[in-house]
């Protein structure tokens, strides 16, 4: 077999895909002075996606957006119009939340694909860079809907949602370029597809604690994200009596013990989240006449999420019931647990024996992109070690060095991919 060359020579991998997390953390970058926050189809959203054209079309890759906003750089392989290796990952954040959460595992391919590009490499295969624009939902009400559009899994229905100003997710998406009405075309074809692969940090304490800095992903954590309504009625908060009080607050608040209690029970990872709640009409000197609520809900399993938010739910009716109040559940997003690929996963660990790192194997309680891609094709995760286990907070830290093993592993991980479908 022909010698590769050496992708590695005069390159310095992680410093740069580490500083362009950095860049990417400030304004123009976030809607928001001081803090990052950058939301689906805004114009930090935008500012991004023009500064990751530029980088990806001189990593040598030709770049296009599709009808849901996705941007992908495409480097050709051996010969053009052949499957694609997918490495992505999101470019949008939580509300004040960190910089490398996503945007990481979009510098990293980025890097990949310069190397390649440097030593004139051309895999049998096409190797293409995603920055998926809606992955934390910290926009509208539920969340991947980027990915979902290229896996062929969007519900149209999904494009109805609004957020906090009223604007629905086809309007938005109109006004920033993207198409709605075809937004079908933005499906892969499976036999477009050889497979996905996400790099991305941590967000947990494991890697750390056993001093490791890479981890290989065996699954992510099944999830339902929930909208809890307590009706009452509005009052005067200094003229009504307690005991004549149709109040949501004090039950909506029985809710979240009743979720917290009932998680804290449960087995195979199951935890739950209020992490939104709005009093309404929101006013020091009205009773609330209706409180509004979110809930996350994960487990390793679908079967025991399922059963937590069955349990969950038929608490949240009977406090309502017994206070004379009503309780409205709408189901906002459901997503089953899911498998990275096997023989994926493998490659993946030779790649870091490959390194002298260990092949620590661990789940995702986390959600991403990964999982909605592996409705189109095998997909594979790479951990990287995150300082302290912190993340969806400024405080969110990476290293220059385990970066750069990141990438080094990707690089591995396409030479014994490309080994594979030689065979």
């Amino acid at each position: 077999m022909e010698a590769k060359a050496d992708v590695s020579a005069d390159f310095d991998f992680g410093v740069r895909a580490k500083a362009r997390c950095d860049a990417l953390g400030v304004s123009p970058y976030s809607e928001v002075e001081g803090q990052l926050t950058r939301r689906f189809l805004t114009p930090a959203h935008e500012a991004a996606l023009e500064m990751l054209t530029r980088w990806m079309t001189d990593a040598g890759m030709s770049v296009r957006r599709d009808a849901a906003a996705n941007l992908i750089g495409r480097y050709e392989g051996a010969l053009p119009g052949a499957k694609a290796l997918i490495i992505g990952s999101h470019i949008d954040s939580v509300r004040n939340g960190g910089r490398y959460d996503g945007p990481l595992g979009i510098m990293l391919g980025i890097d990949v694909v310069e190397a390649l590009h440097r030593a004139g490499r051309r895999p049998p295969f096409a190797v293409e860079v995603v920055a998926f624009g809606d992955e934390e939902g910290s926009r509208f009400p539920a969340s991947m809907s980027c990915s979902r559009a290229m896996a062929g899994a969007l519900d149209p229905a999904a494009l109805e949602m609004k957020d906090a100003d009223g604007v629905s997710v086809a309007e938005a998406l109109t006004a920033f370029g993207g198409d709605p009405a075809n937004i079908a075309l933005a499906a892969r074809k499976p036999e477009e597809v050889l497979a996905f692969l996400e790099a991305h940090i941590e967000q947990g304490p494991v890697l750390e604690a056993e001093g490791l800095a890479l981890g290989v992903v065996t699954a992510i954590a099944a999830q339902k994200r929930l909208m809890v309504k307590i009706i009452g009625a509005a009052g005067h908060a200094g003229t009504t009596p307690m005991g004549l009080r149709k109040d949501p607050g004090p039950a909506a608040a029985e809710c979240v013990l009743a979720l917290e209690r009932i998680c804290r029970a449960g087995t195979d990872g199951l935890v739950g989240t209020v992490g939104r709640m709005t009093a309404l009409p929101g006013a020091f000197n009205v009773i609330p006449g209706a409180i509004e609520f979110s809930m996350d809900i994960r487990a390793e399993t679908s079967a025991t999420r399922d059963a937590a938010v069955d349990a969950i739910c038929a608490e949240i009716h009977a406090i309502a019931g017994a206070r004379g109040l009503k309780a409205e559940i709408h189901l906002m997003q459901a997503l089953a647990e899911s498998p990275c690929d096997p023989s994926l996963m493998g490659l993946l660990e030779e790649a870091l024996a490959d390194l002298s790192q260990p092949p620590r194997r661990l789940p995702s309680g986390a959600g991403h992109d990964a999982m909605v891609m592996a409705d189109l094709c095998p997909v594979a995760m790479l951990f990287v070690r995150c300082e302290g286990g912190i993340s969806h907070n400024p405080a969110e830290a990476v290293t220059e060095a385990d970066c750069a093993l990141a990438a080094k592993a990707m690089l591995h991980f396409i030479d014994k991919l490309e080994r594979r479908e030689r065979a």
